[in-house]
């Protein structure tokens, strides 16, 4: 009898050792799909028997992201974004616009200007904009500079003025970051705490993966027509807890009669920058802040932005810029080192 209650507790043992065993794995799922004229790609936890999470459908994904460009797509007529540069004074924010408006104030004054959304007829006379452009000749430059500028934009009882109606915006420096984090949100209200949010190539990572290891995210060498993200990379970082955005002059480019014009556009002269800065990579905990602050250093250029990212606590930057001899050369800065990732021998 003694014998048959051991060979009993064995089996209950046992028993409760594979359902712990089994209970205590967390799955993890990917979330594919198109928005914003790129794709997106998420990674997230499914949850256990210990710990049951909702499940989150490609649908609720998809209608998160909905209802962001009803709010800031300039592609989308009917958004926010669009009746504000149609010089509709009837439209009200709603929280997404503010959550955007107010970042690029606080991004426009920390670079004195450099980071400026109403650069929108800048963008569009260069060829970079959802507009047909009206050229760019030297004329035309000099006309529209009068609309731009951050300080002839405030926010009254809920609706955004604006000095002149040849004042529009242009937030794709700062919203896609934002739709990131969006997402992440999302994600978080819900329960759901281990994950990784992809948008055109900025990310957002909380918790880890399922494995334990903290999350793995590229950078891609910035030269010419490498189109395909991930196919070269440049550097692999770790990210918990963190987010991260990359913006480069090596994608989103044209030539013209043998002139290379970029679609960073300095506000302050006018013109596309010409500079030996070729990407620059962004890690901040909110993925809004990475993305703005990351298009201002392409503008600003190396020396000048490795100043402001030293001198802001939240932010730490990695720049790949070219060299005398038109090598590939790495800059960063001290903060940054903990991010990349190196192999059990210490290598990258």
């Amino acid at each position: 009898m003694k014998k048959r209650i051991v060979f009993y507790k064995k089996i209950s043992l046992f028993l409760l050792s594979v359902f712990i065993l089994f209970s205590s794995c967390t799955k993890m799922k990917t979330i594919d799909g198109k928005t914003q004229g790129t794709t997106y790609h998420i990674v997230l936890e499914q949850g256990n028997i210990l710990k049951p999470l909702p499940r989150i459908s490609k649908f609720q994904i998809d209608s998160v992201l909905a209802d962001f460009d009803l709010s800031l797509s300039s592609y989308d007529t009917n958004s926010i974004i669009s009746r504000i540069n149609r010089n509709d004074s009837s439209v009200l924010l709603d929280a997404h616009f503010v959550e955007v408006l107010e970042c690029s104030f606080e991004v426009y004054e920390a670079t004195i200007g450099i980071f400026d959304i109403t650069v929108a007829p800048l963008v569009n006379a260069w060829g970079f904009g959802p507009e047909d452009g009206q050229g760019n000749d030297s004329l035309t430059i000099d006309s529209l500079m009068q609309f731009v500028g951050m300080n002839k934009l405030r926010i009254s009882d809920g609706f955004l003025v604006k000095d002149s109606d040849g004042i529009k915006l242009d937030v794709n420096a700062v919203a896609q970051g934002y739709s990131v984090d969006v997402v992440g949100c999302f994600l978080e209200e819900n329960g759901i705490n281990n994950y990784l949010v992809e948008i055109g190539g900025e990310v957002r990572a909380r918790g880890r993966k399922s494995n334990g290891n903290s999350w793995r995210v590229g950078i891609d060498k910035p030269y010419e027509n490498n189109f395909a993200p991930g196919a070269d990379l440049q550097e692999i970082l770790i990210l918990n807890d963190m987010s991260l955005a990359t913006s480069g002059n090596y994608r989103k480019f044209y030539i013209k009669d043998g002139v290379k014009y970029s679609h960073s556009i300095d506000p302050g002269t006018g013109y596309p920058v010409m500079d030996r800065l070729l990407s620059v990579t962004i890690v901040s905990a909110e993925c809004i802040y990475a993305d703005a602050y990351a298009t201002a250093c392409m503008i600003m250029g190396l020396e000048e932005s490795l100043k402001l990212v030293n001198s802001i606590e939240m932010l730490e930057a990695y720049f790949v810029y070219s060299g005398d001899s038109g090598d590939f050369r790495v800059k960063y800065t001290d903060g940054f080192e903990k991010f990349i990732y190196r192999d059990e021998e210490g290598m990258r």
